[in-house]
């Protein structure tokens, strides 16, 4: 199959908000009041947070769909835990990403945990979200005349 690119654009709102569209769907992030936001959206790694949390949902169901599982239903809670300081810009050894990220994820369906297990092992095998966090991706950011 051929190679398929995604696309998102966005600008600056008022304040510390910044508007991103994707495909049709606009999202919205900002930071915390505390941190001189409005609080009107999540803060963008937040975002990497949630798009991991869908992206294992949506191949869930893909694979359910294609191995025939009934998939009532999955939960997810997802946290990581990151140093601030070098965001911040304050003198420090710290990468700015995450250093840990931990999922928790609860599957409905008629199996036991073993198959379950295994199930979580396809879907993480297959979700791009996941492969991006785990693997280095190359990544080029030029200046824009």
């Amino acid at each position: 199959m051929a190679m398929k690119t995604l696309r998102a654009t966005g600008h600056m709102g008022a304040g510390m908000t910044i508007e991103i569209m994707c495909g049709e769907h606009k999202v919205y992030m900002d930071q915390p009041k505390n941190a001189g936001g409005a609080d009107l959206g999540p803060a963008p790694p937040e975002l990497i947070l949630a798009a991991y949390a869908g992206c294992v949902g949506s191949i869930g169901r893909i694979i359910a769909f294609q191995e025939k599982i009934t998939l009532r239903g999955m939960t997810f809670a997802v946290e990581a835990d990151y140093d601030p300081d070098r965001l911040l810009g304050r003198e420090t050894s710290a990468r700015s990403g995450f250093q840990e990220m931990r999922l928790k994820v609860n599957i409905d369906a008629d199996l036991d945990d073993e198959a379950k297990q295994v199930f979580l092992d396809k879907i993480e095998a297959r979700c791009p979200v996941g492969d991006n966090l785990i693997n280095s991706t190359n990544l080029i950011t030029v200046l824009d005349k």
